[in-house]
């Protein structure tokens, strides 16, 4: 590979799991690793559109155990995996008192063990090649949002998993890193009110930012920890979101 080749397709040659890669953020990164050259596998609950040479679509339910052994089985030919973004998530907006244990398991299972049991299933072979990028995507809830017991208990946990497989997994050449947005304009939040509608002009005016976050913002951030010159930053938790993370509470 040329010097030119590697400045422009600095993933070229790397093969990188993407979960929740058919739509929003996921999708984002899914289009922003193939435009750096890497090799794309996204799994989600549909098939990753449009069609690329280097997309690969596994559709599975990664908030159950048969989905993710699904998804593990679908990759364990693969002679390398070097990139792993632990995207896939659902919100659910319930006040405390009506949390039910259905709810509460959907988000430790969707979140926080699908994720781990990713990473056990690629950590062979990133420590084989003694390189690895782990990226796992929480959400600015964790530093709390009304209505977010569930949903934030599992991402701080899939935050807090980052920090422990940081310190194990240094020594094999392997980071670990955590990207938390905050209210990004995807399918998931535009159900709940219109992108342009009244009550999103009030929560984009309660960010800092003064706009609400677009796919690419967060796809920027997970190229940075996943880019082979990152090798140097690990177990970091960056937010994106126009500065929400400074508040206590957002029009929502």
């Amino acid at each position: 590979m040329s010097a030119r080749t590697k400045r422009s397709l600095p993933l070229a040659g790397r093969t990188a799991l993407v979960t929740g890669g058919n739509a929003g953020i996921g999708l984002a990164v899914c289009n922003a690793l193939l435009a750096r050259g890497a090799r794309v596998i996204a799994a989600g609950l549909a098939p990753a559109l449009p069609a690329h040479p280097l997309l690969t679509s596994v559709v599975a339910d990664l908030s159950t155990p048969d989905g993710v052994a699904a998804l593990v089985a679908a990759v364990a030919p693969e002679p390398r995996l070097d990139i792993l973004v632990n995207n896939a998530g659902v919100v659910r907006n319930t006040a405390l008192a009506e949390v039910g244990d259905a709810e509460f398991d959907l988000m430790m299972n969707l979140h926080a063990r699908c994720a781990m049991q990713l990473a056990q299933a690629c950590l062979p072979r990133m420590r084989a090649q003694h390189f690895g990028r782990i990226v796992n995507v929480a959400s600015r809830a964790i530093v709390g949002l009304a209505g977010r017991t569930a949903y934030g208990a599992s991402k701080a946990a899939l935050a807090a998993m980052t920090r422990t497989w940081a310190l194990e997994l240094g020594p094999f050449g392997i980071t670990v890193n955590t990207v938390s947005p905050g209210p990004t304009v995807t399918g998931m939040l535009t159900s709940d009110f219109p992108e342009h509608g009244q009550r999103a002009r009030a929560l984009a005016a309660s960010l800092p930012a003064r706009r609400l976050g677009l796919p690419d913002d967060v796809a920027h951030a997970v190229l940075f920890f996943a880019d082979p010159a990152s090798s140097w930053i690990t177990g970091q938790n960056l937010f994106v979101c126009g500065g929400g993370s400074l508040a206590a509470s957002l029009a929502l």
